[in-house]
């Protein structure tokens, strides 16, 4: 036994030393060191040895045992040491090659407008919030003194989510001024930033999913003219001194009296025409629809726990794509959705 002992310790050795990937070491490890390795073949036939010769072969076997685990481990460390310098070497960098440009982004055209329009009202003194847009229908119509049977409030212009019609995408932001209002008492203006939804065709001007920024003035002795100032000083502000707007007679159920607020277009310049032909843009009107506006209706602000008698106020909805264009002379409100880099990357 002595003599195989002998054998199996400079083969072993030998072997472990000759392997040069982590997986041939482990074929070695396995071979004779292994529950079924030339070592351990060996160990079980030590039952057959007498009582003298057992300890000395024993203690012959576990030397032989310690010697090639601690061979084991010394290849081991040299093998991955081998393996991380040639993946290292493999994985170098060369930094004396210029490196790749990085493409930085900038805000949506969209994004740029509506935080200019929020930064000029804020330096008004308005507190902007926001709310959901899956919304009850008291808060987007009834509270809003849009009753039962207007128009808006119809299937082929809401989506809603329930056979009662309660729940629906919020059609407009105006659903934040009587949530603000619940909870506000006046004096208080406030504007209201965000997606609302209508079941609108895609054109030129118009989109099944487009941005409204509402605002809302209430407080004593609050006039029409106080509404026509702020609108006025709004549009100068973003379209420059020289913008050409209008003030049009209108109706809504939550404003009394209302308004809308148109600007001249600013592809055909108020003819309606470009080269020859009705202009796509206004549709031959000469005139852009920028926004509704108007005194709050006494119920409105009845409905939110408001003395009509002693408050008044005014408030107006604002289509931010719309004066994203106007802004930004862009033609076609579809290309504000569409993210064409190329066209994204003039703004």
């Amino acid at each position: 036994m002595k003599e195989q002992l002998e054998l199996i310790k400079v083969n072993a050795l030998a072997a472990l030393e000759a392997a040069e990937t982590p997986a041939a070491l482990d074929e070695q490890r396995v071979k004779w060191l292994g529950k079924k390795g030339e070592l351990t073949a060996v160990l079980k036939m030590m039952g057959k040895l007498s009582a003298e010769e057992r300890p000395v072969m024993g203690q012959m076997a576990n030397a032989v045992r310690a010697e090639l685990e601690a061979k084991l481990e010394e290849r081991k460390a040299a093998i991955n040491a081998a393996v991380l310098e040639a993946k290292l070497a493999s994985e170098s960098i060369d930094v004396t090659i210029p490196g790749e440009e990085v493409t930085l982004g900038h805000q949506h055209p969209m994004n740029q407008v509506l935080q200019q329009v929020k930064d000029i009202f804020v330096g008004m003194g308005y507190t902007v919030v926001d709310g959901p847009e899956v919304e009850y229908a008291d808060y987007n119509f009834t509270r809003l003194n849009i009753e039962e049977g207007h128009p808006s409030r119809d299937r082929s212009d809401t989506f809603y989510f329930t056979d009662d019609d309660s729940v629906l995408l919020r059609t407009q932001t105006s659903s934040m001024q009587i949530r603000f209002m619940e909870n506000h008492q006046p004096p208080l203006c406030m504007l209201a930033p965000g997606r609302v939804f209508r079941k609108d065709e895609a054109d030129a001007t118009h989109s099944p999913m487009f941005h409204q920024i509402e605002g809302l003035v209430v407080a004593e002795d609050i006039t029409m003219g106080n509404l026509k100032d702020v609108l006025i000083t709004i549009m100068r502000k973003i379209y420059g001194h020289d913008a050409n707007v209008r003030f049009r007679p209108h109706h809504f159920p939550f404003t009394e009296p209302s308004c809308e607020m148109d600007m001249q277009c600013h592809k055909c310049h108020g003819t309606g025409e470009v080269d020859g032909k009705v202009c796509s843009t206004c549709h031959g009107e000469g005139w852009i629809e920028l926004l509704g506006a108007g005194m709050v209706h006494p119920e409105v602000l009845r409905n939110c726990g408001i003395d009509p008698d002693k408050y008044s106020g005014f408030a107006f909805g604002m289509g931010l794509e719309r004066m994203a264009m106007g802004r930004l002379k862009i033609t076609d409100l579809r290309l504000i959705f569409d993210n064409n880099i190329k066209f994204l990357e003039q703004f």
